[in-house]
C-alpha cells in the first residue's frame, strides 16, 4: 500500500513540475528574441503570436496547450 501511495505522489509531483515549466520556456523564447534572430517577417510574427498564446494558455491553466505552443515557437527560433 505504501508503494502505491508513493508512486501516486511522485506521479503527481512530476505533473506539477511539467506544468510549471511554461515560464522557463517563455524566458528561453524571450532571451532568443532579445538577440534579434534573423527570421522571415511571417515567421517572426508567428513566433510572437505563439509566445503570447502560450502565456495566455498557461495563465488559464492549460499547461499542455501552453507547452505545445511554446515548443512550436522554440522550434521556429531554432532552440
Amino acid at each position: 500500500m505504501k508503494k502505491i501511495v508513493l508512486t501516486l505522489a511522485l506521479a503527481g509531483a512530476a505533473g506539477l513540475a511539467l506544468a510549471h515549466n511554461c515560464p522557463n520556456e517563455m524566458r528561453a523564447i524571450d532571451a532568443k528574441l532579445a538577440t534579434a534572430p534573423k527570421l522571415a517577417d511571417a515567421d517572426m510574427a508567428k513566433v510572437k503570436q505563439l509566445r503570447a498564446d502560450g502565456e495566455a494558455a498557461h495563465k488559464a491553466g492549460k499547461h499542455d496547450d501552453s507547452m505545445r505552443m511554446l515548443g512550436e515557437a522554440k522550434k521556429l527560433l531554432g532552440i
